[in-house]
């Protein structure tokens, strides 16, 4: 089964790099064509044909589903490298005085035998659910502000120390966090297959 995933996540991540598909049309190609993140090497890049007849709408779900979803990755990534180089968090998990150091890095924190209680597991449930439908929302709100662009989770802070930027620094800005969570969300799939496939993470091991 393991493998079966190993398999797919490689012709996943080869697809990535397929060139664009000829047979669309141009006005479906040059749609999306000037957006942040449509950029050098691949350009307006979609293979899978999603955004097909899409309008401004239908885009802007997907862009803000994409931020997300690299944020996230990010930000597991990252706690993949701080755990398995042997940083945690001070103290214990429990009132059973089980320190956050006694518990295992990536999928086995969650699922397993030496797995996180699931009491603690559903506090972090929790949490996520009160900051995706309570603070991290893309919609009006806190006096009237409205997002800037999809995934723009300001909620009226910091206005001023980004509109000091240019459009094109704001442009580049937003173009490198996109790239970056597209890379994240490539390398944190890459760690959980290796991690179950049971194979060795020596980069991260030796950080």
């Amino acid at each position: 089964m393991m493998k079966s995933v190993a398999v797919i996540a490689t012709l996943a991540s080869a697809s990535a790099f397929a060139p664009a598909q000829i047979g669309q049309s141009s006005t479906q190609l040059n749609a999306f064509e000037s957006e942040v993140g449509a950029q050098a090497p691949l350009g307006f890049f979609d293979p899978l044909g999603m955004l097909d007849d899409a309008d401004q709408e239908r885009f802007d779900r997907l862009r803000y589903v994409e931020i997300k979803h690299g944020r996230i990755a990010m930000l597991a990534f990252l706690g993949q490298i701080a755990t398995r180089s042997g940083h945690y968090l001070d103290g214990n998990i429990d009132y059973a005085g089980h320190a956050f150091s006694s518990y295992p890095s990536g999928l086995a924190a969650l699922v397993g035998p030496d797995a996180i209680p699931k009491d603690g597991l559903a506090q972090i449930v929790a949490l996520i659910f009160f900051l995706e439908f309570g603070v991290m929302d893309n919609v009006k709100w806190n006096g009237g502000w409205e997002p800037e662009f999809p995934g723009d989770l300001r909620n009226g802070l910091g206005v001023a120390s980004w509109d000091r930027f240019s459009d094109a620094s704001k442009a580049r800005k937003r173009g490198i966090e996109l790239n970056n969570g597209r890379a994240a969300m490539m390398g944190i799939l890459g760690l959980m297959v290796h991690e179950q496939l049971g194979t060795d993470m020596p980069i991260i091991g030796q950080l």
